[in-house]
């Protein structure tokens, strides 16, 4: 019998079967499958999970290995959580004021636009047209991404609708 899930990154359907298993990695997206934007506390365990961490040998209640769960860690964990989550709100209001709002190509959060430039080149004309694909100087938009921090450039407004009126064939 095959299992299917829906990949939380992509919305992709996946479809294994049993002797291959699950898979770990999205084979559409390569984003890992477990763990999307979650975070395991531990508030809500059964009793069954606390006794799996209880030692009999020294009578007392073994501590998790995970660093969320870590006394020393949880403070750093604390004011970073509240510090993202204030940032989610403030990058989702821009994204929404944006024109466009392109995803990061790689890991596919929106992107904020950062600003515009005007770039001069000296073009190169192509044999097919006779001509460049665009006229020097011409602008473009800088976004980044709030979450992996790449940067993604590409054609302000303008600009592509002058390429596209070079690339269209007179008639």
């Amino acid at each position: 019998m095959e299992e299917q899930t829906i990949c939380p990154w992509c919305d992709t359907e996946i479809v294994w079967d049993e002797e291959i298993g699950p898979e770990k990695h999205c084979p559409h997206c390569e984003n890992e499958l477990s763990g999307y934007r979650t975070m395991q506390i531990g508030i809500d365990r059964d009793e069954d999970e606390q006794d799996d961490n209880w030692d009999g040998k020294q009578g007392k209640q073994q501590q998790p290995q995970d660093d969320a769960y870590n006394d020393d860690s949880n403070e750093g964990f604390r004011q970073m959580n509240v510090s993202w989550l204030a940032a989610e709100a403030t990058i989702r209001q821009i994204t929404d004021g944006q024109d466009e709002a392109p995803e990061c190509p790689s890991c596919r959060e929106y992107m904020l636009e950062a600003g515009k430039q005007t770039v001069s080149l000296l073009p190169t004309v192509h044999a097919v047209t006779g001509k460049p694909i665009i006229q020097s100087p011409f602008e473009t938009i800088t976004y980044i991404c709030p979450s992996c921090f790449q940067t993604s450039t590409v054609l302000g407004e303008s600009s592509r609708k002058q390429m596209l009126e070079l690339l269209a064939p007179k008639e």
